[in-house]
């Protein structure tokens, strides 16, 4: 069965993606979860792959480790995590700025900027 990390997956609605480790990406549907199951990004699964309208999609759905918990216990101090939220509202108004007048990033430097806001999401989160 192949295996890969969630991608991104929306609670609320229901779906998400999963980053398969042979680099494809899979639709993940709720219905594909085990009963009770909660993913978050980052989450390894082993996962059945079915060939729908839209493309690939997640069947019979293994957790093989949750990240979050592992990332609760490396979680930095509220103290440090404060330092960090204000550096990065410092970041994101320099970067509403630039946006107010028509620039978008470079692709370089949204990557990185994607990259620390998901960090930070995720030590919050965790």
């Amino acid at each position: 069965m192949p295996t890969g990390k969630v991608k991104f997956y929306d609670q609320e609605k229901g779906f998400g993606f999963i980053a398969s480790d042979e680099g494809d990406e899979v639709f993940l549907h709720a219905s594909a979860l085990p009963e009770g199951a909660v993913v978050k990004a980052g989450t390894r699964l082993e996962f059945g792959v079915a060939t729908g309208k839209r493309g690939a999609q997640a069947l019979s759905v293994r957790i093989l480790d949750a990240k979050p918990s592992l990332a609760r216990a490396n979680r930095k101090s509220a103290d440090d995590m404060a330092i960090i939220v204000e550096d990065l509202v410092k970041l994101l108004d320099g970067i509403g700025g630039n946006l107010r007048r028509g620039r978008y990033p470079d692709a370089a430097h949204g990557a990185k900027i994607a990259a620390v806001l998901r960090r930070v999401a995720d030590d919050l989160e965790g």
